[in-house]
Order: C-alpha cells, then sequence, then structure tokens
C-alpha cells in the first residue's frame, strides 16, 4: 500500500482518574492523570498533493474547516516546515467528539506525526508535541504515542505500562463543556501526589472534573450507576476527562462484552481494551 492510500490510526483515550491540582496564572489549570489508550480508533487518510493546498475531502462535514483540528495540525506543519506540499486528507470518524475520549487531539497528532512522514519534513518527536501543544493540551500524548502518567497541563509524561484490560465506554450523547467545567463552582482540587512508577501503586481514582460534569449532564450520573451495576467491574465506574463519556474496567473481554449487552441503546456503547503504545509510535519516533 502506498503512502497515498495509508490508513493512518488515531487512537482514543481515557483518564484513569483526574486530579485537578491548581490553576495557573494562563487560565489553565494543573493536573495529574493517567491517559490511557485505547485500542478504538478514527482512521485517516492523505493524498499528497504539489499544490500546497490542504483540502479536507471526506469526513467531519458538521465541524468548519477553520475550526477542524486535522486542518489546523496540518497548515502548522506546512507553516513550521515551509514545505510547499499539501495534501487531501479523508477521515472515518468513530470516537464520539465532545465526549472526554481526546478524538479530536487525537486526530491531530496522527495528521502531525503522518504529514511529518510523508511530506519528508523531519522534525523530531519533541517538536511534533511542541507544535501539538499549540493546538491542545492533550495533543501531546498521543503524539508521545503511549499511555502514560501526565502532569502540568497534560504534557509532562512518562510512559507506563497498564493492565490490558477491557473497558465497556459509554458515550450519554451529551457533550459538556470544558471550559465551564473547569470555571464551576463544583470543580474539586486534589493536592499534587507524589510520581507514580507503577499504575497499581495508585489509590485515589476520583475525578475532580465529575460534580462539576454532573452538575451540567445530568445523565452522566444515571450512566454511571448502570455501570457500577454491572457483574465482574474491576472498581468503580469513572467518568473520563470532563465528560461525558463514562467507563467500567473488567479484566476480560466476555465481562466487558456482557456488561456492553446491558446497557441502554439510548447512549452509544462501546467495548475496547487497553493499549500502551499507539500504532503510529513507530512514525512519531522513527530516526531523523
Amino acid at each position: 500500500m502506498s503512502n497515498a492510500t495509508k490508513v493512518w490510526l488515531a487512537p482514543a483515550k481515557i483518564n484513569l482518574f483526574l486530579h485537578i491540582n491548581s490553576k495557573r496564572e494562563d487560565g489553565y489549570h494543573n493536573l495529574q492523570t493517567i491517559f490511557q489508550l485505547l485500542d478504538y480508533y478514527d482512521e485517516l487518510q492523505f493524498s499528497i498533493t504539489s499544490n500546497g493546498v490542504i483540502n479536507r475531502a471526506t469526513g467531519n462535514a458538521n465541524i468548519a474547516p477553520e475550526s477542524d483540528l486535522i486542518i489546523r495540525a496540518a497548515k502548522l506543519l506546512q507553516e513550521k516546515s515551509q514545505t510547499s506540499l499539501g495534501c487531501d486528507i479523508s477521515i472515518v470518524k468513530r470516537i464520539p467528539a465532545g465526549g472526554g475520549l481526546g478524538g479530536g487531539s487525537s486526530d491531530a497528532a496522527t495528521t502531525l506525526v503522518a504529514l511529518n512522514h510523508l511530506w519528508k519534513t523531519n522534525l523530531d518527536q519533541q517538536a511534533l508535541m511542541e507544535l501539538g501543544l499549540k493546538l491542545g493540551a492533550d495533543v501531546p500524548i498521543f503524539i508521545n504515542a503511549q499511555s502514560a502518567w501526565a502532569e502540568g497541563v497534560g504534557e509532562i509524561l512518562s510512559p507506563l505500562k497498564t493492565p490490558n484490560h477491557y473497558f465497556l465506554v459509554v458515550f450519554v450523547n451529551q457533550h459538556t463543556s470544558t471550559s465551564e467545567i473547569f470555571s464551576h463552582k463544583a470543580l474539586t482540587m486534589s493536592p499534587m501526589i507524589g510520581k507514580i512508577s507503577d499504575f497499581s501503586e495508585l489509590a485515589n481514582t476520583h475525578n475532580d472534573c465529575l460534580l462539576a460534569a454532573i452538575e451540567q449532564t445530568e445523565e452522566i450520573r444515571l450512566a454511571l450507576e448502570q455501570l457500577d451495576r454491572c457483574s465482574d467491574l474491576i472498581g468503580k465506574a469513572r467518568m473520563s476527562g470532563t465528560g461525558s463519556c463514562v467507563f467500567a474496567e473488567f479484566a476480560t473481554k466476555k465481562y466487558a462484552l456482557a456488561a456492553l449487552e446491558k446497557m441502554p441503546k439510548k447512549w452509544m456503547s462501546f467495548t475496547a481494551q487497553a493499549i500502551n503504545t499507539s500504532p503510529i509510535l513507530k512514525w512519531a519516533v522513527a530516526k531523523r
């Protein structure tokens, strides 16, 4: 398969916990979290052109091009590298938008990594991560391409290996507003805890955004209660990021699929397995 027609994958993520430590002077918040990558993907394809035009061929039709993180990522790399090349981009969108699964950030990261390879612009991984941070706090984790313990605004990353458990993820078909949640009176704060080198050391799996998200979207509470009634789950159901997706963790695919069968059809639900590395890792860290 040629580079022009290769399918590039953009994985979803969940936050196994999310602690908000403090508000920064720049308006962002310092946090601590574990970003867990999942084998649930958007699919992107890039056809390289010589006219310098960046064109969205198919997908994301409901997003204005100037707001589309895929287009913004491509233009950012084009400007940084001063390449004269362009591209036609197609996307098959599976990760629900606005659910706290990082789909838009992951798409942007895959775009940066793929076009850096296809355009032969030769930026190293660190340079790509710095570019990605201009697009959003979650973009660097996907360029880093490994499940990781994260600090700062989410850009200070320490890769770690997590169990290859299965997750049932539920999207309640409502979007939460990240900016509103971070300014909500119900947002809680957690004191900083030390770095962890092993997932098993983590005891406090709460999400400081949960109460604010439930105030905004009551359906989140209902979904969490539904998941907590499932058999064989590990710990309690949790929310990813600022919502609105929630998830439950299981040791086996069989348990996750059994729980999936019990989810109300009004919600979008799917199962996925934890992965420690993204499919784009070999490109993100390729020797230049």
